[in-house]
């Protein structure tokens, strides 16, 4: 990738996906800071996601902002920030007035995949229950580089790199 210009990254997709995973090996091979969305929820979030509610657009808008000033914060030294990113409207504001800045990395799975996942997980706020509605609320990028998480993480994340580059 062209290292004169420095980028936002949102890493994305539903709970279970690699975000956390993908994004920390994607900034170490940038030099970027790594930033996890999921430690800038408020707590009513993680209350109401931990008693097997899900979260709704209003309850996502702070947060969502609070991850735009992030990324406003960056835009002259790069980040990677895993956040789920949704839907196009949160996409909308995670990115406004950094526009030409920000790239999505949509790390894709099905849902039976990411259940696997989910149900080996021990530290994590978001029952399996959650996933299906994360699955429900999910509109799938039109400009995102797009990533299959059946490879390995370097893999994946070689290939987001090649991506960057063109």
């Amino acid at each position: 990738m062209n290292q004169t210009f420095k980028h936002i990254l949102f890493v994305m997709g539903v709970s279970g996906s690699g975000k956390s995973t993908i994004g920390k090996l994607l900034a170490t091979a940038l030099g970027y800071p790594f930033y996890d969305g999921d430690d800038y929820h408020p707590d009513h979030n993680i209350k109401k996601m931990a008693a097997g509610e899900p979260l709704n657009d209003e309850d996502r808008y702070d947060w969502l902002l609070a991850l735009n000033e992030l990324a406003k914060n960056h835009t002259s030294k790069g980040a990677v920030i895993a956040c789920s990113a949704l839907k196009e409207s949160y996409r909308d504001l995670l990115q406004k007035g950094i526009d030409t800045k920000v790239h999505y990395i949509y790390l894709k799975g099905s849902f039976e995949e990411i259940l696997e996942r989910l149900q080996q997980r021990k530290d994590h706020f978001m029952p399996l229950e959650l996933l299906q509605s994360q699955f429900e609320a999910l509109s799938p990028p039109k400009n995102a580089i797009v990533v299959e998480i059946k490879e390995q993480p370097e893999k994946i994340v070689d290939t987001i790199l090649i991506a960057l580059d063109k």
